[in-house]
């Protein structure tokens, strides 16, 4: 209509319904920023892997469904236990092993492995776990009776090992009358066919299998040239963290008994046994 000003009109209710909207709205606001923060879920136990060369009975062998088992593979899981954390044994062969290591390849080994102060420049071991000491195989119509009757002899041993460091010692590093092969029971192979005349190795290892070949006649001789050795669970240069839990672990199945009942497990017979 002329002369009339037109205003918009807004009934109650609806501004009733505008300023309810915004309480709720504001009411949301404020319940999510009172919200509890959620509780971060427990990190899952780390899994390490260990480089182990199964063809070392009993120390790690493979079992029929071509598991890695034996004497380290039972301390180890024992120790991881203990030391709260997770382990996956890989095969390893022993020849190049610390290779493995050094390239973050492998985490910890567990082999059989002599504490050497050589190695040490390279690797970080646990306490020792294992003493050991090396012997001679020959067969029994030999008139092998002392290391030093090897020195003109062709002579087996597996490479990189401890076994294989006294050898050369004696009878020359370069000597083409050691023969050098890739695990211990190609070694004692090597022996029953011939091939060599006598084989130095871990007395654990040619124990063992002695037992398992008994028809093959072989004589075992200590000898005082061969001193005490004693092996550990190496880590990566400077892994403290993970030498720690190793040594925890260690220490624990000591103290509890469970070291003690692996090792009669498998040396119930023996007073001392193998390392490489």
């Amino acid at each position: 209509m002329a002369g009339t000003l037109y205003r918009p009109y807004r009934s109650y209710s609806m501004n009733r319904i505008f300023n309810l909207g915004l309480c709720v709205l504001a009411l949301s606001l404020a319940a999510c920023g009172k919200q509890e923060p959620k509780t971060a879920a427990a990190p899952a136990p780390t899994e390490y892997l260990v480089g182990a060369e199964a063809t070392f009975a009993p120390f790690e062998y493979q079992n029929e469904q071509k598991e890695i088992v034996g004497f380290d593979v039972d301390v180890m899981n024992a120790i991881a236990d203990k030391g709260g954390f997770k382990i996956k044994f890989v095969n390893t062969p022993f020849e190049g092993i610390f290779n493995f290591l050094a390239q973050g390849d492998r985490d910890l080994l567990a082999s059989a492995i002599t504490i050497t102060d050589e190695r040490k420049q390279t690797v970080d071991f646990s306490e020792p776990y294992f003493e050991a000491n090396q012997l001679i195989v020959v067969p029994k119509n030999s008139k092998v009776t002392k290391f030093a009757d090897l020195k003109n002899m062709k002579v087996g041993v597996q490479s990189a090992t401890t076994g294989d460091e006294i050898v050369q010692k004696e009878l020359g590093k370069n000597n083409p009358n050691i023969k050098r092969l890739e695990s211990a029971t190609l070694v004692m192979k090597e022996l029953e066919g011939g091939g060599v005349e006598a084989v130095v190795s871990d007395n654990g290892v040619v124990k063992n299998y002695i037992k398992n070949n008994p028809s093959e006649g072989f004589r075992l001789i200590s000898d005082p040239a061969f001193s005490k050795e004693y092996y550990g669970i190496a880590v990566k240069k400077g892994n403290t963290e993970l030498l720690a839990k190793v040594n925890k672990g260690l220490a624990a199945i000591r103290a509890d008994g469970t070291y003690d009942k692996i090792y009669a497990k498998y040396f119930a017979d023996s007073a001392t046994d193998s390392a490489k």
